[in-house]
């Protein structure tokens, strides 16, 4: 895998380096992967459908935002921007992240600095656990996503092992 879509400049990361048994791979030293992702109860975001990203199986939302819903397809490849479907929709729309499977709302985590964006929680864990979590930004195209482990920001340590190597 290269670094050819990943954000380094806008990562940030902090913590321990990420233990193996813990739904992450990490790749190239620096690459996050996420494995599994879940809904409300419990239902495994990633690999939803046969979409991938570099051979990665996608985490995959339901969107709804301007009177349209659709699912919405997200690399697993944490600082990596790419995503497929609602691709018309304006840059700075909020939208409301549910899961794929049951239709529920993701739960809000808190907003994002102090503007309109709020994030939603992504599991890391079919328990629900808060402590591991990926955080989305509801407000497409604010690139602002976090991942949260045994209560470390994992995307920051990350960041920190890139300017080492």
């Amino acid at each position: 895998m290269t670094h050819e879509h990943v954000d380094i400049e806008n990562m940030d990361i902090k913590g321990l380096r990420p233990e193996t048994d813990l739904p992450l791979t990490v790749e190239d030293g620096v690459i996050i992967v996420v494995d599994q992702a879940f809904g409300p109860d419990g239902d495994n975001l990633v690999g939803f459908s046969d979409e991938t990203f570099d051979g990665f199986p996608a985490l995959t939302l339901l969107v709804r935002a301007e009177g349209r819903e659709a699912l919405v397809h997200l690399s697993p490849i944490h600082g990596d921007r790419r995503k497929r479907g609602l691709d018309d929709l304006p840059k700075g729309t909020k939208c409301e992240l549910l899961c794929p499977a049951s239709s529920k709302p993701l739960a809000k985590a808190g907003v994002v600095g102090d503007g309109a964006a709020e994030y939603c929680a992504v599991p890391l864990t079919p328990n629900g656990d808060s402590g591991s979590q990926i955080y989305v930004s509801d407000v497409w195209g604010h690139h602002h996503s976090r991942i949260v482990d045994n209560d470390e920001l994992v995307s920051a340590w990350a960041a920190a092992e890139e300017k080492v190597s």
